[in-house]
Order: C-alpha cells, then sequence, then structure tokens
C-alpha cells in the first residue's frame, strides 16, 4: 500500500493513534487499578470480619473458661466451708481435756494430790483417784468440784468417808460441755 499523504497528516495520524493507544492503556491501567482497589479493600474488609468473629470467640471462650473457673473455685469453697463447718461440729463435741484437767486441778486444796486421772470420751466422764492427809481436804475436794459449773455428777463414794486420816479416794464426775 501506498501512503500518499503528506508527512505533517501522517504525524498527526500517529500522534492519535498514540493518544488513543495511550487512553486505552491508561483505561486498562486505570481499571485495573480500581480493581485491584476494590478487591483489596474487600480483602480487607473480609479480614476484618474474620477478626472481630475470632475475637468475639476468643472472648466467649475466656467467659466460659473464667465461669468453669469460677464454678471450679465455688465448688472448692463449698467443700472447705463444708469441711470446716465438720470440724467445727466435731470440735464443738469434744471436751478441751487441757481445760478439764485445769479445772481438776484448782480444785484440789493443798497437801491433797492424784495418783490416777482417767478421762471416758463417750460418757464425758472424769475419775480420779488419790490420797488425801484428812477427811476435810476431802471434803473440801468435793465441796470445790461441786461448785465448778464445768462439773456434774461428781461422785465419791461412801468408801472415801471411813477414815478419817490418810485417805486412799476415788470420784468420777461428768463434764459438762460449754
Amino acid at each position: 500500500m501506498i501512503n500518499l499523504l503528506p508527512p505533517q497528516y501522517k504525524e498527526e495520524l500517529k500522534q492519535i493513534a498514540n493518544f488513543k493507544l495511550v487512553l486505552v492503556s491508561g483505561g486498562l491501567v486505570l481499571f485495573f487499578l480500581i480493581f485491584t482497589i476494590l478487591a483489596l479493600f474487600l480483602i480487607r474488609t473480609q479480614l476484618l470480619a474474620k477478626v472481630e468473629a475470632e475475637k468475639t470467640t476468643i472472648q466467649v471462650k475466656e467467659h466460659q473458661l473464667e465461669e468453669s473457673e469460677l464454678q471450679d473455685f465455688r465448688e472448692k469453697v463449698k467443700t472447705a466451708n463444708r469441711d470446716i463447718l465438720r470440724l467445727n461440729s466435731f470440735y464443738q463435741g469434744q471436751h478441751n481435756l487441757a481445760k478439764v484437767l485445769e479445772k481438776t486441778s484448782e480444785s484440789f486444796p493443798s497437801g491433797l494430790y492424784l495418783t490416777s486421772l482417767s478421762y471416758q470420751k463417750n460418757v464425758s466422764q472424769v475419775s480420779l483417784s488419790g490420797f488425801s492427809p484428812t477427811q476435810e481436804a476431802l471434803f473440801e475436794l468435793k465441796k470445790n468440784l461441786e461448785a465448778k459449773e464445768d462439773f456434774a455428777e461428781v461422785y465419791f463414794p461412801l468408801s472415801n468417808w471411813i477414815n478419817l486420816t490418810d485417805i486412799n479416794f476415788y470420784a468420777t464426775l461428768k463434764v459438762i460441755s460449754q
């Protein structure tokens, strides 16, 4: 094909073709950029939604874990309280043997001493045996034991009162819970 167009017109046609090429290329690049931006925006939105969903899931699981830990802690506290109540009721049902010994020893007048002391836990009874130099000291012991609020049913058998001096005595008394 023979091109008879003047060079200036050829140059204009070439510029127009180049302009169209740049325009189409620019449009394609612009379309590609817009498409890429939209795709990245959609990906970002989707990722943010997934992150929020995961955060919510994590919060729910943490809350469930805290609830289960709290429930476990409550159960441990209930168990501990139950054990403490059982121990408390057990100890309240027990007599303090040291207190019994102290109250008993406070009741003894001078010159009188014990040879044996036994405590029967199941019936809350104390059995005493000992030596008294006189019947008056033994009577004072009986009176002192009966005066104590911690003791009841203080019993001295009649055989204790036969001798006036050098008496080997025996006595029983009940311990009252307080």
